[in-house]
């Protein structure tokens, strides 16, 4: 009988079928794993990883989407010193003179201990709208519109004005209704005062949340009002931007406006 031809031999005998278990490249799904659900690998076997061929990219971080939509919208409120300000002088009679000048708000490069540095100043432009407000409770008025961004991403803004203010609390007290009533604003934490240990002066703030493009942001809101300075102060961090707004520390917020003031208030001349 004729045998058929057979394969041939290495030196090691006749070569055999491969099989998984010997296969160190073979594809094996972990276990639990259905083997139809295995996703796709690069060529080193693992999905995913970070820097290596078939890698998935990082999915981007919400907190950046809220962050940017909160600091857009404080932006705005800052911006629009009109509608921060209209209502300051608006029912309200007045009596007795005007406090002498004494001081003025600057514009610092650097504030809260150099943390936030100067992005944008707006003062001649959006400030016209300030200063064009008729307003008997003030005069002499100026106005000082800013921007300043931290390496951390946290926006602080200032909307402000300085000259000589015959009713200080009542002026602090009409800014924050003025920028809480913004298009998407919502207070959800009323105002309330607060005296920062080791400053001079009562600080209101209050938490709104800001809804733009389907989502929700929180914003801290602060004012000062003084015979010469009255300013609105909103500071947005990462942190606070997606927070719960009845946790957020006003009595921080309060002390962060207060130091505000120290550093952008100065003696005229």
């Amino acid at each position: 009988m004729t045998m058929p031809p057979q394969p041939p031999q290495g030196p090691y005998g006749p070569p055999q079928p491969p099989h998984p278990q010997h296969n160190p490249y073979a594809q094996q799904p972990p276990y639990g794993y259905p083997q139809q659900q295995l996703p796709p690998q690069g060529p080193w076997g693992q999905p995913g990883m970070p820097g290596l061929p078939g890698a998935q990219p990082p999915r981007k971080k919400r907190t950046g989407m809220v962050i940017g939509i909160a600091a857009a919208a404080l932006v705005a409120v800052g911006a629009l010193g009109y509608t921060a300000f209209q209502l300051v002088g608006a029912g309200k009679s007045v009596v007795g003179g005007f406090p002498e000048a004494e001081y003025r708000l600057t514009v610092p490069k650097k504030l809260l201990d150099e943390e936030y540095t100067l992005a944008e100043d707006t003062s001649s432009t959006d400030g016209k709208e300030v200063e064009e407000v008729p307003d008997p409770s003030v005069r002499d008025v100026k106005a000082v519109v800013t921007r300043y961004s931290s390496a951390e991403d946290g926006v602080l803004v200032i909307s402000g004005m300085w000259g000589r203010i015959r009713m200080p609390e009542f002026t602090r007290d009409k800014i924050l209704e003025g920028a809480a009533g913004e298009k998407g604003m919502t207070v959800v934490v009323p105002a309330r005062e607060f005296t920062p240990d080791g400053y001079d002066i009562t600080v209101a703030c209050q938490v709104v949340t800001s809804k733009n493009a389907g989502v929700t942001s929180t914003i801290p809101m602060c004012a000062w009002g003084d015979d010469n300075t009255a300013a609105f102060v909103g500071l947005v961090t990462p942190k606070t931007a997606v927070q719960d707004p009845k946790s957020v520390d006003l009595e921080q917020a309060a002390a962060d406006t207060a130091e505000v003031r120290a550093e952008s208030r100065r003696p005229i001349g």
